[in-house]
């Protein structure tokens, strides 16, 4: 016999073969999977639900969607508005109120005040004055500090401010590390001139469980540190940071605040602004502010 050519040489396979079994379980996942709604459309086509591109996408609000629709290649786009013209001196029925308003360049275009002094060289504040946040009858101590910043050191709401309390590690014999604080107050500062900051501090103590007392061995540096401080006394700082924790662009979202005891102090900060001082932020503000805070007792 002479060998098959390439070109007529052909390969037979058997069909492959598919048990009964198999054949049901293909059938059933087919019918659980459009049960589901997978490869059919659950929601019905053309209302936008999902997606709509004038709204959110690149027309933004210009209706050019219908247009371009209706138009199809005669679409031409529309002249843009008229600019708006912002009067120098506002009509004679309007209510013309005094704004702070020097410092919302701070956050303009998402850029943030960051790193005005940093911790290997910190910032020198002066003490404005110090006052207890709590009632007798509450655990602990909790004091409000006030700090005059130096010149050119801002912040915005919900940033946090470092501070460096003075002397060595008895362990190190290095500097203390710095302690990190949110911050209790907004840009403006509790005095509304822009050039303050306020922090919410409790005093770190250790409780012997045998005896009861305080162990001065282990209380915390830095807040024992701000918690004694006195009018006119320095503190290094360093900051501030913080890029997260900010209140939201929009000014019609809620928002909702969950904290114990000090962990109210940057919503404080949020709490003047949206309610408190006379700003644009406040004015603007459409949303709900859920605050929920958690103290031991009523006076804490």
């Amino acid at each position: 016999f002479s060998p098959l050519s390439a070109s007529s040489t052909k390969i037979f396979r058997p069909p492959t073969k598919i048990s009964f079994k198999e054949e049901n379980e293909t059938l059933d996942k087919t019918a659980r999977d459009k049960k589901a709604g997978a490869g059919v459309a659950t929601l019905p086509l053309g209302n936008l639900l999902l997606f709509d591109p004038n709204e959110q996408g690149k027309f933004q609000g210009t209706n050019f969607l219908e247009l371009r629709t209706s138009a199809g290649a005669a679409f031409v786009p529309p002249p843009p508005p008229a600019a708006t013209i912002i009067a120098e001196i506002p009509p004679a029925d309007a209510i013309v109120e005094d704004t702070e308003h020097f410092l919302e360049h701070l956050d303009v275009d998402g850029n943030l005040p960051l790193n005005f002094a940093k911790p290997q060289a910190p910032a020198t504040a002066t003490v404005l004055g110090r006052a207890k946040l709590i009632t007798d009858d509450a655990p602990g101590d909790i004091e409000h500090v006030v700090l005059r910043l130096p010149e050119g050191f801002h912040y915005v709401e919900g940033q946090s401010l470092s501070v460096i309390p003075p002397g060595t590690d008895p362990k190190t014999g290095r500097n203390h590390k710095p302690r990190l604080y949110s911050i209790a107050s907004t840009r403006y500062g509790d005095l509304l001139d822009g050039s303050t900051i306020s922090l919410c501090v409790r005093r770190a103590e250790y409780y012997d469980p045998v005896t009861g007392i305080v162990d001065p061995a282990k209380k915390g540096v830095c807040s024992n540190f701000l918690c004694d401080v006195k009018a006119g006394d320095v503190v290094s700082v360093a900051g501030p940071v913080g890029k997260t924790m900010l209140l939201p662009k929009d000014p019609t979202k809620d928002v909702i605040m969950i904290a114990t005891g000090t962990g109210i102090a940057p919503f404080r900060g949020f709490m003047h602004r949206l309610f408190m001082e006379n700003t644009l932020a406040r004015h603007m503000f459409g949303g709900t502010a859920w605050l929920v805070l958690g103290v031991p007792v009523s006076g804490g």
